[in-house]
């Protein structure tokens, strides 16, 4: 889901015209993380359950909830089944990193974090809207 998520939001940007948003989110999403992942690497908060550095936060949380949460918002707004099965993939993916000892909760947590706000929100390249949308009403 790490690649799959993102792989079906593009296909749904560029569908929409809106790929180069979705790219300049997506770097940026990707930059965080890593930049995230250097600056504390070292730090307790950075120690994986295996006793490696760098985990601090997941990358595939991130960018398996930036994927889940633009298909949500964005492709899927009106077909709320859809949007719960994205988040739900996308949350499976966070909880197999912790099943497989590779992120603790809070680094599986601010991975997803970071992926769901850039996954959410749009910056407005290409039109005039910029907007935040999770696409799950209640």
């Amino acid at each position: 889901m790490k690649y799959g998520l993102p792989l079906a939001a593009a296909i749904c940007a560029e569908r929409d015209d809106r790929l180069e948003d979705f790219a300049v989110r997506g770097v940026l999403q990707a930059a965080i993380v890593l930049g995230m992942k250097s600056y504390f690497d070292g730090r307790p908060i950075s120690r994986r359950p295996t006793g490696e550095g760098r985990g601090f936060p997941s990358g595939h949380a991130a960018a398996a909830f930036f994927g889940a949460s633009d298909l949500a918002g964005k492709c899927f707004a009106d077909d709320v089944a859809a949007g719960a099965a994205s988040y739900g993939a996308a949350a499976l993916t966070g909880y197999s990193r912790i099943h497989a000892g590779e992120h603790t909760v809070p680094q599986v947590t601010t991975g997803a974090l970071i992926g769901f706000s850039f996954g959410a929100a749009s910056f407005g390249i290409g039109s005039e809207e910029v907007s935040f949308s999770v696409g799950m009403r209640f």
